[in-house]
Parts: structure tokens; sequence; C-alpha cells
């Protein structure tokens, strides 16, 4: 919770649309853990049909973080905590989850890791970030996005315009997976590299900056639904137990159904 966050003038909105990003993750992670690991058939139609519009949600819980990073003056602090959280959730999926028998479980740089990594390269370069004008940020952003969206496939460049092979035996390895690169085998339940996702971060946090000075239009400060604030306000937490709640919930389900 920032300081800014803190006072009377709280910027409700953000809480809203970040607890409605909150929310269609709880409900996208159901729909996959139900569907894959339970095997409900129900579930897992309703996950590949809100795939789509997955990253749409990810990406919109990114782009706030980096406009909270602009509220906050403890971004270092924010940063390891996070960071600290993130590997809870590795060495919890990675290896305790396996152990009981799930597999598929694995997360090694989800939407946290992310977010920690970002949070703590907005602290460390802050001063220099501030040397872009907002709207030059945002664009260089857009134009740095489109140009590393392809990395996962080996490409960096803007399709047949510009394009720049890697070299495949960069590709042979997993070490470099937190920026993109990865070997065929690789897996991870939930993956967010750092290319090109921090660049939303990044457009978020140039927003944040230009309305920062400019100031937050009234309606951003409005009430209109307590539910989707309160999500928005308890986010991490919400996220470090959902999945458990989920797997727990659905056990507890298949189990009653078993006995009958």
């Amino acid at each position: 919770m920032t300081n800014a966050e803190n006072n009377k003038n709280r910027l409700n909105f953000l809480d809203e649309a970040r607890g409605l990003a909150v929310l269609c993750m709880i409900f996208y992670h159901a729909f996959y853990i139900c569907g894959y690991f339970f095997e409900w058939d129900e579930a897992a139609k309703l996950f590949d049909f809100f795939m789509p519009v997955q990253p749409f949600f990810a990406g919109i819980f990114i782009f706030i973080c980096g406009i909270s990073c602009t509220l906050s003056e403890s971004n270092l602090k924010r940063g390891l905590i996070l960071l600290g959280v993130a590997a809870g959730f590795t060495l919890v999926t990675a290896l305790l989850l396996p152990a009981l028998g799930f597999v598929g479980t694995e997360i090694y740089f989800g939407i946290l890791h992310l977010l920690a990594v970002s949070v703590l390269i907005y602290a460390l370069f802050e001063k220099k970030l501030e040397s872009f004008s907002p709207f030059t940020g945002i664009l260089l952003c857009a134009v740095l996005y489109a140009f590393t969206s392809g990395i996962g496939e080996g490409e960096l460049g803007y399709g047949s315009l510009i394009k720049f092979t890697l070299p495949e035996s960069l590709y042979e390895h997993d070490f470099l997976m937190p920026i993109g690169i990865y070997s065929p085998s690789f897996y991870s339940a939930d993956y967010f590299p750092i290319f090109p996702h921090i660049f939303i971060f990044l457009s978020g946090a140039f927003a944040g900056r230009y309305y920062l000075y400019k100031g937050y239009p009234e309606w951003c400060y409005q009430k209109r639904i307590p539910f989707f604030s309160f999500l928005g306000k308890k986010s991490l937490i919400i996220y470090v137990v959902h999945m458990p709640v989920i797997f727990a919930v659905a056990y507890a389900i298949k189990f009653i159904i078993n006995m009958f």
C-alpha cells in the first residue's frame, strides 16, 4: 500500500480496475486448475474460451502496477517484498506441489516475478526515467514492446520490415527464460518474461508521472464498486492465497463427489 493511496484522496478507480483484473485472474486460474488438474471438462472448455482475453486483463494489472510506482516512496522495499513472495511461489509450485502429485504446477517466472523485477528496475533507475517526458516515454515503450514481442520465437524487430534473428544456441537452455529466451522443453504454468512485458509496466509508470504532475481527473477518486475496490486493495494477499484455496475447494468437491 502506498503513502499516497492511504490518504483521503485515494485513487479508487485504480483499486477497482486492479480488483476487476484480480477477479478475472481468480476465475481464469480456477478454470485451469479444475479443468486440467481435476479433469472437469466444462472448466477446461471455459478456460479455453477465456484464454484470448487473458493477456488484456494481465496487461491492465501490469500497467496499474507501473502507475502505482509513481505514487509510492518505497519502491525498493515493495520490489524486494514482491521478489520474496515470488520466490516462495516458485518453491511451492516447483517443489512442494509436484511432491504431492500435482504435475504441471511449476511457476518459474510468473506475473509476480515480472512485477517484482519491474518495480526494482524502476526504483533503481527512477531518476533516469524522469529525464524522459511522459509522452516520449510511452511512445518509446510502444516501439520497444513491438520490437521485443517476438523474442520467444527467436526474433526481434517489426515483422517483415525489420527482423533480427537471434542465435539458435541461446534457445538450447533455460537460464535466460526471465527475459523471454527459453528451450523448447521449458514450461511454466504462469509465464510473463521481462521482455516485452516490462514496457507495459513502464508505460504505466510514464502515464502515472503525467497525471501526478497534471492532476488526476475527479472521476478517478469516486467510489463505484466497493467489491472491486476491496479486491484491488488486497491484490497481493489474494494472489498468494487464491490458488491454494482453489486447489483445496476443488479437491474437497471431488472427494465429496467420489463418495457417492
